[in-house]
């Protein structure tokens, strides 16, 4: 049968990823504390608070320019570098979109995987390095892999959330190479990069919330 996304339906998602992270606060900021400011659910936080409360103004518009829109939000409301990684990663997906109506599920691995190498190409960082990478690119890697062994979509959707949520546990043992942790005597060893585990939650509901819809 398939899923088809529209722009609506990704509206409905991002309430869905800010219910998410909204409710991890407490934990969120006591992972940050350990390696960086504490800031990072703060910052997060107030971004997809605000994508919720422009939320009306998306409704008509294109994949491509919602998410013009939500990476241009994402810049002006979220302090420090993960504004700025957040915003390539949707102006990316915008341009690899540019002519995509609604996302199905070859489309919406391309539209990660442009969001991927946004942030990648920004944040000049790679997998191993301990940022939000670490949960986003194994859950590309094995969309990828998927779509090509033509795997059921709900068997896909399953990969796709665990593979994320494991790129995010396994950086625990990583030494950072980007960001505040990297400044650490430990350099950040023994703790969960804030960036990887708020990734994770995202494509967490994705694929939660396309599941619904099969």
């Amino acid at each position: 049968m398939g899923f088809s996304l529209t722009t609506h339906d990704y509206i409905d998602y991002i309430k869905r990823a800010y219910e998410k992270i909204h409710a991890n606060g407490d934990y969120i900021t006591e992972l940050d504390s350990a390696t960086g400011d504490g800031d990072h659910w703060v910052n997060l936080n107030m971004g997809f608070e605000k994508l919720v409360e422009i939320s009306a103004e998306m409704e008509g518009l294109s994949l491509s320019a919602a998410f013009v829109k939500i990476g241009a939000t994402m810049m002006s409301v979220i302090g420090g570098s993960s504004g700025v990684l957040y915003s390539s990663a949707y102006m990316a997906a915008a341009k690899a979109m540019k002519d995509v109506d609604t996302l199905t599920n070859q489309s919406l691995c391309n539209m990660l995987e442009a969001m991927l190498e946004g942030i990648m190409h920004r944040g000049k960082s790679e997998p191993g390095h301990k940022t939000m990478i670490d949960a986003l690119y194994p859950a590309v890697s094995a969309y990828k892999t998927c779509v090509t062994e033509n795997k059921s979509e709900a068997e896909t959707l399953a990969v796709v959330k665990k593979t994320a949520y494991d790129g995010a546990q396994s950086t625990k043992d990583m030494e950072a190479l980007r960001g505040r942790a990297y400044y650490q005597a430990n350099k950040g060893l023994g703790h969960l990069d804030p960036g990887a585990v708020t990734m994770a939650y995202q494509i967490e509901v994705l694929m939660d919330f396309i599941n619904e819809k099969l």
